[in-house]
This record gives C-alpha cells, structure tokens and sequence, in this order.
C-alpha cells in the first residue's frame, strides 16, 4: 500500500513510521520534520552487504554515499553494518570523522576538489581518492609527496551510457562534468599519469552511470564497458585494476505506482555480467564497490508539515500552504520530483482532493507536488511527504532565514533527536 515496509497506519487511522505515530511525532518535535526509520536503514545495508557477500565472494565492499544524509548518526549506523563511506567535500570528510569513522573506510570524491580539502583528505590518511581530472592527479601527487605519504587512488571513468534518467541526475555519458572520457583517449592519458605520478598508488577505476535508474540493463552494460576497459588498458599499459568501483545510482519508490527492481536482482544480473566478461577477456575478477545513498535512506524517511491556509481558485487548482518548502525539500523545483503525499489523520482514507503543496518561501516557483492527490485536508492538519530520507536535509538551505527543520530517527516506536531543529540565534552566529 506504501512506498516502503516502516509506513503503515495504526488503529486510530494514522499515518506511522517505524511504529511511531506521525501526529505524535509532529506534536512533540514540531514541524517540519524529518523522520527517519532506523530499522529500515539497517535492513537495507545489511542487504547491500549480503548481496556483496553472495555474488561477489566477500571480495567487495559496500560504501554508503554519504551526500544521500550526511549527519553524525547517519555515518556511526553505516560503519556499524559495515559500511565504508563515500565523501564528497571536507565537510563530509570532517563529519564521518567525528562520528568515529575511520579515516581509511573513507572514499573521497568530487569534480573539483579544492587544494585545502586535498590536504585535509591525505593528512587525514582517508582510503581512497577518486581522481576526477588530470590537474587533481597532478596537484594530489604533489600534495602527498610533501606530506611524506603515498595516497591510493581510482580513476573517474566515464563509460559513455547515457541512463534514462533526469538530465540533472545523468553522470556516465561523455558530456559530463564527472570523470574522463573513454572515447577521446582522456582515460587512458589518465592512467599512464597517475603510474607515472609521484606518491600516487593506482587501485583502479571507478564509474557511476547516474541516479534513480529502475532498468537494471545500463548498470549490466556498465559492467561489461568497465572490464573490457581493464582488458584493453592492460593490453596497452601493461596495468590491470585491482578494484573496480561500479557507483551506485539504484532506483526506489516514491510514488506506489513506481515498481524499482529487487536490490539483490541488480546486484545477481550485474556480478553475472561482470564475471563473464572477465573471464572472456582474461582479466581476474576486480575487488568490487559500490555505493548506494538514496536506496538506503530514501524511502526509509519522510517529512511531516502543518497545513496553515487553504486556497481554491475555481477552475484553476487548489494551493494547500505548508509551513515548510523549498528551503527544506528542494527537489521539485530542481527536477520536478514526483512524491506520495498523505494526510497523517486520515491515512486509511481515499484521496478525494487533487491539490498543489505549496511552501512558505517567497517564491511562485516554491512548491512540493502539483495537482496531487490527497485525502481531504484543512488547515492544521499534518501532512506527510513520504520518501524525502535521500537529498531533502542534504540538500536544506536558510532561504528567507527560516531555520532548518530537525531529523528524527525512530528505532521500533521510540524516537529521538539526531539533528537538531535550527534556532533564529543559529541562523545569525556568523553574521559581523
């Protein structure tokens, strides 16, 4: 009935989350508010690892991309179930280390890497970077010479598959900002660089075809593309990758209509795939990552909201006002993000109105979902955003000074606080 096995409704008729009541929720930690699951987030890294487990031998890892829910709680759980973590800035970098996180379960990525966080990630003795560009290899190779240290390394890769996915969230094809190309001979100009480079350890290649992706037939391909690369640069380099890093990028429900593949399809299909290209092509089968974000943390969360005013214009639609938006979930108005949106009080209901969610934000562009339906809903009521785990509290800004929304994580009805909810002194700290 739901997007996801910790939804559900309670006797009264309301919306739950992990066994916690959403109007409960909302009445003592306010609104907005995110809620997270905690068991649903371990179930679905135990599923990731069990995966590697069966199809792999062991000879994997799973890294949690971190940029899905970057908090100190996110990162402990992740290490806890046996996770690496994959990090996009020094921000993150700083936040797995202060949950504890050991530096070398940390994978560092980025197009554009600023020098400070370079010499934080090598000083730091994070596990692997992965190398973007030629001016990052050059300027990490300095960087770890002066430092004494040699840094391990993957390269970017850009297999050239374009995935059926929001042109936003697109990152394999050969115009992308992400990686260096196959096909202009970039890659191989990369590899014979970074053997060459002072202080750098080459491990092997990394690629990541986009985000969101229900077919599983790209990732196959991107397999079969990543180890022909191995055979071919071993032919004219004499180098075959030890470790193969294959991204992540799997698609989950957000809407109950949305039918993503099982995880552990994608994960069989895939390893058949990739151990029979490696053995066509003569090549040892590499050590194998990955690095699932959202399909750990989207549809174990979702975001609960107050409703102030509601606004019909005849004939035209009707705008429920909430006291969140934009500034806490940005997703629709970069690329039009589809949700299930419910009234948390009457959950078990049919959905007889058909409205647009609209935030707070002084913006006309500031809006949830469009013409979505919903049960009847008035002001004060609780709605629920249902899937908003993935790249809502990531993606969060102060626009119009409204101060962040707290994450709530639920572990078998029992809720607490992991961030907190931002004050108005927050918001001014580091203002002169």
């Amino acid at each position: 009935m739901f997007v996801s096995d910790c939804i559900s409704v309670n006797e009264k008729g309301h919306l739950t989350i992990g066994g916690a009541d959403t109007l409960e929720l909302a009445a003592q930690f306010g609104t907005p508010c995110y809620v997270m699951d905690e068991q649903q987030i371990r179930k679905n890294c135990r599923a990731f690892v069990n995966s590697i487990k069966e199809n792999y031998d062991g000879n994997g890892l799973v890294n949690y991309a971190s940029k899905a829910l970057c908090c100190k709680e996110m990162c402990r759980i992740a290490a806890e179930e046996g996770l690496g973590l994959d990090v996009v800035s020094g921000g993150e970098i700083y936040t797995a280390l202060s949950a504890g996180v050991a530096a070398e379960k940390l994978n560092f990525h980025g197009n554009n890497k600023t020098l400070d966080e370079l010499h934080y990630a090598v000083k730091a003795g994070v596990g692997r970077v992965i190398v973007d560009n030629l001016e990052e290899l050059n300027a990490l190779s300095r960087i770890a010479a002066e430092n004494g240290k040699t840094v391990d390394i993957l390269l970017r890769i850009k297999p050239g598959i374009d995935a059926h996915t929001h042109e936003f969230i697109r990152t394999g094809q050969i115009d992308s900002k992400f990686g260096l190309a196959i096909e202009t001979g970039e890659a191989l100009q990369g590899i014979q660089a970074a053997l060459q480079a002072e202080a750098i350890c080459l491990k092997g290649y990394h690629c990541h075809i986009g985000s969101q992706i229900f077919d599983v037939e790209p990732f196959e391909h991107a397999a079969q593309v990543m180890i022909g690369f191995i055979a071919d640069m071993k032919a004219q380099t004499g180098y075959e990758a030890e470790e193969l890093d294959l991204g992540g990028g799997f698609g989950i429900k957000y809407r109950t209509d949305d039918n993503p593949i099982a995880f552990e399809e994608y994960m069989a299909r895939v390893a058949a795939v990739l151990k029979q290209e490696c053995a066509a092509r003569q090549v040892k089968t590499p050590f194998i990552s990955i690095e699932p974000g959202r399909s750990i943390v989207g549809s174990a969360g979702l975001t609960l909201y107050t409703v102030g005013a509601v606004k019909t214009i005849p004939d035209v639609r009707t705008y429920v006002s909430i006291d969140g938006g934009m500034g806490d979930n940005p997703r629709y108005i970069l690329y039009q993000a589809e949700y299930e949106i419910l009234n948390a009080a009457r959950a078990n209901e049919p959905k007889t109105q058909v409205v647009t969610l609209a935030g707070r934000c002084c913006e006309s562009g500031d809006l949830i979902q469009e013409n979505a339906p919903i049960q009847p809903v008035a002001a004060g009521d609780i709605v629920a955003v249902l899937s908003t785990g993935a790249y809502n509290y990531s993606m969060a800004s102060n626009y119009n000074r409204i101060p962040r929304p707290p994450v709530v994580l639920v572990d078998r009805g029992q809720a607490r606080v992991i961030v907190r909810r931002e004050t108005y002194e927050d918001l001014v700290k580091n203002d002169i």
